[in-house]
């Protein structure tokens, strides 16, 4: 209610034939409450539903019922427009990337008005944007095989790292490789950032090492000041690595059972054009020290990185580069095993997709939350924690002059800091 997100649903999210029953605002609501208490599938509105106490906390009289979640959801799924996006896909090409319906851009335009009002109450002058993708394993028939060997969907996400919220994602089937036009997702997110912010960075694993995006991060009119991508270590890169001198190779890091070393090459990958903007190759070498005579290579690999950024020393750039690993993949952990992202409801594709982005929609709410309301101990704190520590706490409801009123004991009160939380929350709603 603070950032204004039931205003966004009514303005960008149309569904409803008629007036009766729930509106579009309500259905979010109801389903981010949902995934923010826990539950995973659309039945378990049914439980959160008879929580009295909680549905006169939120001034409402009930809940969607799992049957009206799922029609709202499946109104998100357009077969006519997945049709005419196989019919158009060359022959060669398995794997299709579905455009999204009208209603579901417009739930992705609440995702950006979301960003944008966190921005305005928690401005950041930095954005350092990561992308990658992940498997969201399926038992479903109408899911198809990823690269894994099992059944799923990949969807791409884009992560804001000093704001802690998703800026954008691309719902895809598994079979689609990450690797398959990541632009699109890549220009969205960009494209989502605040004026506020004056630095834009980036950095991806080898689904964006594609001539295509690496062209328009490297275009200085696009104003990313710094990227880095890893690299697919082609025979071209590997033979490059292996001639590297033994004395041009400086240490990384040693490591208990292994030592990295570094150096730079002299590579463009694919038909570079000669007008662009140059790139940086970076090679890592890691090196077993104890040999195995059983391993190929020697017991030697070799990895890539390419990156726009010139002035930075070495080490500290593969540093940064690798920092994305402890930043995206929690957040893929996060929404798939804590926020219902795991469990997708349905067949329809549209459907699956709009429940995917209410969850991320839910994460960055949580996100919004943990900065502009929680006391400091909180702001790292996951889902889990924020549920045994805020949301489940017990209390007593009592209605005394024209009021409702919720009686926490003190120690709880003085742990979670509600009354400062509730104080910062009317101050921003109020703002």
């Amino acid at each position: 209610m603070a950032l204004r997100v039931g205003q966004a649903v009514k303005q960008h999210v149309s569904l409803r034939k008629r007036n009766a029953g729930f509106s579009e605002a309500e259905m979010v609501e109801a389903l981010v409450l949902l995934l923010g208490a826990g539950g995973e599938c659309l039945d378990d509105l049914s439980i959160l539903g008879a929580d009295t106490g909680l549905l006169r906390l939120c001034e409402r009289d009930k809940l969607p019922s799992p049957d009206a979640a799922r029609s709202f959801l499946l109104g998100f799924h357009d077969e006519d427009l997945l049709a005419c996006a196989r019919k158009d896909n060359p022959t060669d090409e398995a794997s299709v990337i579905y455009p999204e319906s009208a209603v579901l851009q417009g739930l992705g335009r609440v995702q950006a008005h979301l960003v944008t009002e966190l921005s305005r109450k928690r401005p950041a002058a930095v954005a350092t944007l990561e992308m990658d993708a992940t498997i969201i394993e399926s038992h479903k028939k109408e899911a198809l095989l990823h690269y894994k060997g099992g059944r799923g969907y990949q969807p791409s996400l884009v992560y804001w790292v000093e704001q802690d919220v998703v800026v954008a994602d691309e719902f895809r089937d598994g079979n689609v490789p990450a690797g398959k036009r990541p632009l699109d997702v890549v220009k969205r997110a960009f494209a989502s950032l605040p004026a506020s912010v004056e630095h834009r960075r980036f950095r991806a694993d080898s689904a964006a090492y594609e001539a295509t995006t690496l062209k328009w991060l490297a275009d200085k009119e696009n104003r990313i000041e710094r990227f880095t991508v890893s690299a697919d270590m082609t025979p071209q890169l590997r033979k490059l690595a292996e001639s590297v001198a033994s004395s041009a190779w400086k240490v990384y890091e040693n490591r208990d059972q292994e030592t990295v070393y570094h150096a730079e090459v002299d590579f463009q990958p694919g038909e570079w054009p000669k007008k662009a903007a140059p790139m940086r190759t970076i090679v890592l070498k890691i090196e077993r020290k104890q040999a195995d005579l059983f391993a190929e290579q020697g017991g030697i690999k070799y990895l890539g990185i390419v990156s726009n950024d010139f002035a930075e020393d070495v080490a500290s750039l593969v540093r940064w580069h690798y920092r994305k690993a402890g930043c995206i993949e929690v957040v893929h952990d996060v929404v798939k095993n804590e926020l219902g992202g795991g469990v997708l409801p349905c067949a329809a594709f549209g459907a699956n997709a709009a429940w995917f982005r209410l969850c991320l929609l839910t994460y960055n709410l949580l996100s919004a939350m943990k900065v502009l309301a929680l006391p400091p101990p909180f702001e790292d704190a996951r889902p889990k924690r924020l549920r045994f520590a805020v949301f489940n706490l017990p209390a007593r409801l009592v209605s005394h002059a024209r009021k409702l009123l919720a009686r926490v004991g003190q120690t709880l009160l003085e742990r979670a800091d509600l009354l400062t939380g509730r104080a910062r929350l009317r101050a921003v709603f109020s703002a």
